[in-house]
C-alpha cells in the first residue's frame, strides 16, 4: 500500500485537485463548472478566507483525496466548532484509509485551533463513505433543512 500523508493543498496539487473536486460533484449530481472551481481553489488558497483545504498524497506526490472545512461558532456551547464541507477520495484508492487519514488531519487541526467538534452531514444513500464515517465518528440525531435562496 502507498503511504499517505495529508497536507495542505497548494498550486502544484491543482491539476489532481480539479479531477478530484470534478469527481465529487459528479457523484452529488451537482452541476459544476470550471470558473466554479477557480473560485473554490481561490478560496482554500487564501489565507483570510474561511475555507481550508487538504489533499492526502500518495507516495509519488499525487492527490489522492480532498478534504475542505472551516470554523463555525457554535453560540449554544460558546465554542467553535470545525465543519468539513467536502470529503472525496480518488475511486481507485478507496479502501485505502485515505478518508481516515483526511478527517484525521482536520481533527488534528480542530484540536490545535480548540475547537469543541468537527461535524459534517452525507447522503442518506453514500453507504461506502457512511461505513466510515460510523468508525470514526459518532452519528447525530440532528436532521439538516436547507432554505434555496
Amino acid at each position: 500500500m502507498n503511504e499517505i500523508r495529508v497536507v495542505s493543498a497548494e498550486q502544484r496539487h491543482r491539476a489532481d485537485w480539479d479531477r478530484l473536486y470534478a469527481g465529487y460533484a459528479e457523484f452529488y449530481r451537482v452541476t459544476q463548472t470550471p470558473e466554479m472551481r477557480d473560485r473554490v481553489w481561490a478560496w482554500i488558497q487564501d489565507p483570510t478566507h474561511e475555507t481550508h483545504g487538504f489533499v492526502a498524497e500518495d507516495g509519488e506526490g499525487r492527490a489522492v483525496g480532498l478534504a475542505h472545512f472551516r470554523a463555525f461558532a457554535r453560540p449554544l456551547s460558546a465554542s467553535t466548532g470545525g465543519f468539513l464541507d467536502d470529503l472525496f477520495v480518488d475511486p481507485h484508492m478507496r479502501g485505502k484509509r485515505v478518508a481516515d487519514a483526511l478527517i484525521a488531519a482536520i481533527a488534528e487541526e480542530g484540536r490545535r485551533k480548540g475547537w469543541s467538534v468537527i461535524r459534517w452531514i452525507t447522503a442518506e444513500d453514500n453507504h461506502r463513505a457512511r461505513a466510515v464515517y460510523d468508525r470514526v465518528a459518532k452519528l447525530t440525531p440532528w436532521r439538516t433543512y436547507d432554505i434555496p435562496l
